[in-house]
């Protein structure tokens, strides 16, 4: 790897591990059409280690609420919103727990083609573009129910096939259960706090099994950089999802999906 590598892959993931395009399609295409040798297993680590240190400075003080509000809920029995919010993402967290317990291998085995992705990008980006254009839904977080939060779990766990998305799948079912874009959006990104500690947990596993060496001025370059350009890529998608929806996105899977099955077919 060299710097330019470093910084392209790190922006790469701090901006579509939370831009509903699948952060992992990108980061098993751009070696591809750039011609680099692969990152490995260390430097996605830091990657997600940056996204993870991103999406926990914005939202540290809806994350101090909750963690608060579910310990008393533990300790006393009292349950307030954010109590609810944090059992709710912890239980959301579930399904795609155990599908990657289960699954994990066998899809990065076989599913990781660059034609599987363009699948992945088209067909759930057209559900994506359904979901957005059926129905505007009002609702917000804390009128999520536990069906609500039980169906986005299972969505979320979709997101395992490269090309999916985490972030387009749970927004999509949000949205199809009414809830606001932005309530959506930011329900995700909530959720992919230990969605991420879990996946850099078993890459850790997995590093730490390879005994690979390790450039740590990379590793601390792409935790900066995707965590950096993490943040801004939350805080402008917050702002302006309301007013630019969820289409722009699904034409650029469209358009990305197309130019792989031509590239590759």
């Amino acid at each position: 790897m060299d710097w330019l590598q470093v910084l392209v892959l790190a922006v790469i993931q701090g901006l579509t591990e939370f831009l509903p395009i699948s952060s992992s399609a990108h980061l098993i295409l751009a070696p591809v059409l750039f011609g680099w040798v692969d990152q490995g297993l260390a430097f996605d680590v830091a990657l997600h280690l940056g996204s993870l240190s991103a999406v926990v400075l914005y939202f540290r003080r809806d994350l101090i609420a909750m963690t608060v509000s579910w310990t008393r809920s533990v300790t006393h029995r009292e349950v307030n919103d954010d109590a609810r919010l944090a059992w709710g993402v912890l239980f959301a967290t579930i399904p795609v727990g155990l599908a990657g317990l289960l699954f994990k291998d066998a899809i990065e085995e076989q599913l990781r083609s660059p034609l599987y992705i363009a699948a992945g990008l088209i067909v759930f980006g057209l559900v994506l573009s359904w979901a957005d254009w059926r129905h505007r839904g009002k609702r917000e977080v804390n009128q999520m129910n536990w069906k609500d939060v039980l169906l986005i779990g299972l969505a979320q766990a979709l997101a395992l096939f490269p090309g999916t998305s985490r972030s387009g799948i749970t927004m999509t079912a949000g949205l199809l259960l009414g809830l606001s874009r932005e309530a959506t959006a930011r329900f995700s990104f909530l959720l992919s706090i230990p969605v991420i500690v879990i996946a850099c947990a078993l890459k850790s596993w997995d590093l730490y099994n390879a005994t690979v060496p390790i450039d740590w001025a990379f590793m601390a370059g792409g935790v900066v950089m995707s965590g950096i350009s993490a943040f801004l890529c939350i805080h402008f998608f917050l702002v302006f999802i309301n007013r630019i929806g969820m289409q722009p996105f699904v034409i650029y899977r469209i358009i990305l999906g197309i130019a792989l099955i031509w590239l590759f077919a």
